[in-house]
């Protein structure tokens, strides 16, 4: 059993109907902005992914329980905002675009050429998450966070596939490179003020849950509290966060809550191997209640020869590229409130997204230094390759 490439791109079928392209995920806007996916990134469209908003928040404001939902979303991890936007990943014809929105706690398929709905599906729960998907293309796996479960999804018809049970509050999910396996992060409750150490038991079961993609039966579950014990930094949290394998897939890198750093994960020998503790801004507050979502550091994306990290230093407001054979850090790239690290479509560059200043910042990999900027939507969170037809333009717009 190996893991999976956290950051390979969608698949798409070799055609010259297809441009490659980066969605980035406008949470609070209920958009997603499409740009070029390497050189100038250049901004090519919009899509609105709540067209049916409306009709969504009748629903919503009919069924009291939502509603309370709805609003704890708006006052928690949308940090008094709606979350209308968390994940998106193209079909392989590149006709549609599937989109997870936290907020109406569904996966809907947009129509990128009509702005239209193709299909939609409720999540079991109140609230949608992190997606993957497999890399034929195929499927797309969305964490339910509040029953603690993942759907896998057709990601052309909206069928469910199949289910599995997670940790409490499942949140990043891969696949493997040979599809054969789906590895979920619960993070537990990432809510709750009591953040201090002495409290950690209260945030809830956390755990990675590795799966049969076909049987979406366990087959394995690691509990990172065991490992961190042994390695000898129970002062950490076991809360996995963004992550990213290596081509190979032996080595796992991640990232957990409260801390400003990563740790290296050995897959086959299951332990612990290293860790790095990367530099704290002075001016972070260090009172962990005014970190986003308990999160200190929140992004990480790999080059395509697995010889370098890319980090968000999301509440310590830089980015930066990490050797991967000595854990060295590169310059500290200024960025504000960085949430995500994604790699360009050609493999050069590292891509976070700046959630704080509405823009998405490229890094060059080989020298660790910012090419170019580009402004999007309104707190701009995930971003991922993808597939649209070649002659598209922003629907309407045509």
């Amino acid at each position: 059993m190996t893991g999976g490439a956290a950051a390979t791109p969608n698949a798409a079928p070799d055609t010259a109907d297809l441009r490659e392209v980066m969605f980035v995920g406008n949470n609070w806007d209920g958009t997603a902005d499409v740009i070029e996916s390497s050189g100038g990134f250049e901004k090519l469209g919009r899509i609105n992914v709540i067209p049916d908003k409306q009709e969504r928040l009748d629903e919503i404001h009919a069924d009291p329980v939502k509603l309370i939902y709805f609003l704890a979303i708006r006052n928690g991890p949308g940090e008094g905002h709606d979350q209308f936007v968390d994940d998106m990943y193209s079909t392989p014809d590149g006709k549609a675009m599937v989109v997870s929105r936290p907020s109406f706690a569904d996966v809907v398929s947009i129509d990128v050429a009509t702005g239209k709905l193709n299909w939609r599906f409720p999540v079991s729960g109140y609230r949608s998450d992190h997606m993957a998907v497999s890399p034929d293309g195929e499927r797309v796996a969305v964490s339910a966070s509040t029953s603690n479960t993942v759907h896998v999804l057709d990601i052309t018809t909206g069928k469910e596939a199949g289910s599995f049970k997670t940790g409490d509050k499942p949140h990043e999910n891969v696949f493997t490179a040979d599809g054969e396996h789906i590895w979920n992060m619960a993070i537990g409750d990432v809510h709750t003020a009591t953040d201090e150490p002495w409290l950690d038991w209260t945030k809830g079961d956390r755990k990675i849950t590795v799966v049969d993609a076909a049987t979406f039966k366990a087959v394995k579950v690691i509990d990172m509290r065991e490992r961190l014990d042994a390695f000898g930094r129970k002062d950490l949290s076991d809360a996995v966060r963004p992550v990213a394998f290596t081509p190979d897939e032996s080595k796992l890198y991640f990232q957990v809550s409260f801390y400003n750093g990563f740790l290296e994960y050995d897959v086959a020998g299951d332990k612990i191997t290293r860790d790095k503790t990367l530099p704290k801004n002075p001016d972070t507050s260090e009172d962990r209640t005014t970190w986003v979502n308990d999160s200190r550091h929140h992004g990480m994306s790999m080059s395509p020869g697995g010889d370098k990290l890319c980090v968000a230093g999301t509440m310590d407001d830089y980015a930066t590229v990490v050797d991967r054979d000595t854990l060295k850090e590169g310059p500290l790239v200024t960025a504000s409130k960085p949430y995500w690290a994604t790699v360009s479509g050609d493999g050069k560059s590292c891509v976070i997204s700046e959630s704080g200043s509405d823009q998405v910042t490229a890094i060059d990999f080989a020298t660790g230094k910012k090419t170019v900027s580009v402004p999007v939507g309104d707190h701009p969170q995930r971003v991922r390759i993808a597939h649209v037809p070649a002659d598209w333009t922003s629907p309407g717009r045509a």
